[in-house]
């Protein structure tokens, strides 16, 4: 995938993650967690380890809310995955969990088509 066809944070399509390489989704240059029906953390690319600072061995299988994006588990990101079954939505949001506050921008995609929920991370 060229860089002039590579999907952006606000232009990449759920369906477009899903269908994604490994290689191809650690070449996105913005946070990607891809999140199973329990919450447990199944995708966590290149760029998400590299600005997060978290190994991937310590987020892959965890339960993503309670353990490793806690700061996240609040009626504006982790409810409302479960309060919207169709979900595209960018949030302004400050990261506080083992890092000092950083202003991000998340998008938070999910259907009911697709058992995957996602959470894109831009700094």
């Amino acid at each position: 995938m060229s860089a002039a066809s590579q999907p952006t944070f606000e232009t990449v399509q759920l369906i477009e993650l899903e269908q994604m390489t490994h290689e191809a989704c650690d070449a996105l240059d913005f946070g990607v967690i891809g999140l199973r029906p329990d919450t447990r953390a199944d995708v966590y690319n290149a760029a998400e380890q590299r600005l997060s600072g978290i190994d991937p061995a310590l987020v892959i299988d965890a339960p993503f809310f309670s353990t490793i994006g806690q700061c996240m588990n609040n009626f504006m990101v982790a409810q409302r995955f479960e309060d919207e079954p169709d979900l595209d939505e960018i949030v302004p949001f400050v990261l506080t969990l083992r890092m000092r506050p950083t202003r991000v921008r998340l998008r938070l995609l999910q259907s009911r088509d697709v058992a995957r929920r996602y959470v894109l991370v831009e700094r």
